[in-house]
């Protein structure tokens, strides 16, 4: 019997699976085309490239699809589907020549555009951190507080977001030797502005500054990065970025392995003695300097060994072939623009000197405490957790080092109660059955995240809708923000005081009031499988203490507490129940949402796409 060759392309789907993508296609083009613009309504966050991601492959399946007819009835079927070629596409390049191929000339035209590839990125240059900071004045400082402490670090949470501000600008003010900071957005607002002139500041006094900064919104601020770039002791490289000249947006759809992977992870670290992690961006609303826009967030300062743990996971980022020097990726900077920025974040700072923020930079508590090196640390055992930077091309073998890898035998060692703070909650089914676990055995299992109607994005909704009723049966307390009274309580709500005027962006966790996580970890699959995360885990019982202490206190006075009724009829109803003008309010369905958004987010639960929540 002749042996067959084999042919290396998909095979023809039969008629049935192509009617099959003519409907699924048509169906959610029109269904996502209302629910995407409800879902991206507001704030941009790490769900942009998702939802932009899914919005082209979904167009692009529907396209697909009505060409498969048309080349069907013409006779000129092909045998791959553009989705899946593009998809499957190792390199630019090959998605490239297979779209040539694959489309008549005309359709792929505009389409070749977009498969530019990135330049060589091979003769980078490698850096490690400084091996001597404990001489600075940072480490000398800092070095007494731990001497008793052997194998111990230092810890102080951040909740105020001017304290948040106030600790990132003045350590760099008393920096000497280095500062290395990444993070997802480096947004240019006042409070972007206000630290690239620190930073700045600080390279003209000799200082090392290497940032790193992943290209989601990177490009945003290439002349800014091109500029600073010039300086003799500034280096600015893009993590994972995208091919300059050519529409993101296309390269969602032909670079859809690579740039949907994004680093997520946020450090800030001086001379190697002190280090801030935790969940927020550099930009207005994660500092409270937008008026209108704020999300309540937590950081920890830390200082001792954790230190240098963070400074070798930044040094392996750093030095990854996903991050790209900025000068390899953008024009050369025009001549005399690093001192045009200078002047310009100059005139900045001297029209926002009556600001909260510059007062709070020469006159708080904590700004005076770091300037005298008096900082009230607590003592903890500590260590970072996180993602390792080829996270996006690992195979099958890598599931053992993820963060939630590490991060998950602490948790399920609880005996008595887990609180967790996560904005974006999306356990998937093995998430939610791990808490259920953790509540039959006895725990009490709380958790605060946003409510449809605070959420920033509203398609994660849909993500955690589909497990709320299972979580609520098994016991696990659920509490979702308040849009209304948060505005009018939430300054009570110390743990966060950012609640006052925000939606909720904070990521923690409190394990039997003994342990604390803080960092950038959402507990959803996007930070679990896809996104690079890093945090800080300390065990100190008088923070967990408090942290848990404060949650029960005040939480019912920021969020609804969702409740299972009647849940022998048909699968039971959902009730919010929470406090307004001290008078109980009660919603038998999503509290201050309208019929629109309601309908968006059902339309996207239907579809499987928990995994890219």
């Amino acid at each position: 019997m002749t042996e067959q060759k084999k042919d290396k392309r998909a095979p023809v789907l039969d008629p049935i699976s192509r009617i099959s993508e003519v409907i699924f296609g048509g169906l959610m083009a029109l269904s996502f085309t209302g629910s995407l613009n409800a879902a991206t309504a507001g704030r941009e966050e790490v769900r942009t490239v998702m939802l932009t991601a899914l919005g082209c492959n979904l167009a692009w399946g529907l396209v697909d699809a009505v060409m498969y007819l048309v080349a069907t009835l013409t006779g000129r079927a092909r045998n791959l589907t553009l989705l899946r070629l593009v998809r499957s596409a190792p390199d630019p390049q090959a998605a490239h020549a297979g779209i040539a191929e694959a489309l008549p000339g005309r359709l792929a035209l505009p389409l070749l555009p977009a498969c530019g590839s990135l330049p060589d990125n091979s003769r980078r240059a490698s850096s490690l951190a400084i091996e001597d900071g404990e001489r600075t004045g940072l480490g000398r400082a800092f070095q007494p507080p731990l001497e008793n402490h052997s194998g111990q670090s230092g810890v102080f949470l951040l909740g105020n977001g001017l304290d948040a501000f106030v600790g990132r600008a003045m350590l760099a003010r008393l920096a000497e030797r280095s500062i290395d900071l990444q993070y997802y957005m480096f947004h240019q607002d006042t409070v972007g502005r206000l630290l690239t002139k620190e930073l700045l500041a600080a390279a003209d006094r000799g200082v090392r500054v290497r940032m790193l900064i992943d290209d989601m919104y990177g490009e945003d601020a290439d002349t800014v990065w091109s500029a600073l770039d010039t300086h003799p002791e500034i280096e600015v490289r893009l993590f994972n970025p995208f091919v300059r000249g050519r529409s993101k947006n296309l390269q969602f759809i032909t670079r859809m392995k690579t740039v949907n992977h994004r680093m997520h992870s946020k450090t800030y670290t001086v001379d190697n003695q002190v280090s801030i992690v935790g969940g927020r961006n550099i930009g207005d609303e994660y500092f409270d300097a937008n008026k209108d826009l704020a999300f309540a967030d937590l950081d920890v300062m830390a200082i001792g060994p954790v230190v240098r743990e963070v400074s070798r996971e930044f040094d392996q980022y750093w030095n990854s072939e996903h991050a790209y020097p900025v000068s390899a990726l953008t024009a050369a900077a025009k001549a005399g623009a690093l001192e045009t920025l200078r002047s310009d974040l100059a005139a900045f700072f001297r029209e926002k000197t009556t600001s909260a923020y510059i007062d709070a930079l020469e006159h708080s508590p904590l700004a005076q405490s770091l300037k005298n090196k008096s900082v009230r640390f607590s003592i903890a055992d500590a260590k970072v957790l996180h993602d390792a930077p080829e996270k996006m091309t690992r195979g099958d073998d890598w599931k053992a080092e993820l963060l939630m890898s590490q991060l998950a035998p602490f948790i399920q060692q609880a005996t008595e109660e887990f609180v967790l703070v996560s904005p974006y909650f999306v356990p998937g089914q093995r998430g939610a059955d791990a808490l259920c676990g953790l509540s039959k055995k006895g725990v009490r299992v709380r958790v605060l995240t946003n409510s449809l109607a605070s959420n920033d994005v509203s398609a994660v909704h849909a993500g955690y809708e589909r497990h709320r009723k299972q979580l609520l049966r098994c016991g696990v307390q659920l509490y979702e923000l308040n849009e209304q009274i948060k505005k009018q309580e939430g300054e009570r709500f110390t743990w966060l005081p950012g609640l006052s005027k925000s939606s909720l962006h904070a990521k923690t966790m409190a394990i039997d009031k003994k342990m604390m996580f803080v960092g950038s970890f959402n507990f959803d699959p996007r930070s679990l499988y896809i996104n690079n995360e890093i945090g800080i885990l300390f065990g100190e019982p008088q923070l967990a203490a408090n942290a848990s202490a404060h949650f029960d206190a005040h939480v019912e006075r920021v969020a609804f507490r969702v409740e299972l009724v009647d849940d022998e009829k048909d699968g039971g109803s959902l009730r919010w129940t929470g406090t307004e003008d001290g008078k109980t309010v009660v919603f038998n369905s999503e509290p201050y949402v309208g019929f629109w958004k309601k309908l968006g987010v059902n339309l996207i639960r239907i579809l499987p796409i928990d995994s890219m929540l």
